[in-house]
């Protein structure tokens, strides 16, 4: 059995999730970083011993297993392009990308492995199953998600309430969305089933961002070895 670290390639690594994935790594003897990729020449070459790349130089970056990609959406074609060429698994939590890239997306995900999601929390991926599995054994209850994010968070509903959306309508229910914007809170999903005389309340709350990051980690490690196809977080939690 191959014990060696994987290696990562962090795509947008200096935004906010870029930081904290490069943190977190460095802490996981499972992980070695091999390239940081910025949209922008890095001020250092090598920082705590990570190379430094620029978005421009991506095609010189050296051999990965896996890429995480936490960037935007004009830099995203590059780096899932990088990933068909070199048959590696690409994580993705780049938001905004258009229809075409989504396209793009889907036809990638029949030469390498690789998952595209709007939360890469390990517990919201267990909520959403827990949803689905609620839907499909309760039809015909009343199907509510009920959302907090931050003040500064613009979209709403949130993806990941949309996911959660999905997921506890696939029984063919109809799904109401309500949104608060408050203080700082970093993220709280609700999905509540309702019917004549009680309710089920199914409920996860973010208490800190690194909880993405860590998830991101987790799933390239799991991809690692996979057959291509579009995986769900929730398919890789063992």
């Amino acid at each position: 059995m191959d014990t060696s670290p994987t290696r990562l390639l962090i795509h947008g690594a200096s935004g906010r999730m870029g930081q904290a994935l490069l943190r977190l790594a460095a802490e996981q003897p499972a992980c070695t970083v091999v390239a940081a990729v910025t949209r922008r020449a890095p001020a250092q070459r090598v920082v705590d011993g990570v190379p430094h790349f620029a978005a421009t130089e991506l095609g010189g970056v050296p051999a990965f297993d896996a890429a995480v990609d936490f960037s935007l959406p004009e830099g995203f074609d590059a780096v899932l392009a990088l990933c068909v060429d070199r048959g590696c698994p690409l994580v993705s939590g780049t938001t905004g990308i258009d229809a075409a890239q989504q396209d793009a997306l889907a036809t990638a995900a029949t030469r390498i492995p690789l998952v595209w999601a709007s939360n890469f929390s390990l517990g919201v991926a267990v909520l959403a199953e827990l949803a689905e599995r609620a839907a499909a054994a309760l039809p015909g209850w009343d199907v509510d998600i009920v959302e907090s994010h931050h003040v500064h968070k613009k979209d709403a509903p949130s993806g990941t309430a949309l996911t959660l959306g999905h997921a506890a309508g696939g029984a063919g229910q109809a799904v109401r969305y309500a949104s608060l914007r408050a203080g700082d809170i970093v993220g709280e999903h609700m999905v509540q089933f309702t019917g004549l005389g009680e309710r089920i309340e199914l409920t996860h709350r973010a208490t800190h961002r690194d909880i993405f990051a860590r998830g991101a980690l987790h799933v390239a490690r799991s991809l690692v070895g996979r057959p291509p196809g579009a995986y769900r977080v929730r398919d890789l939690l063992d």
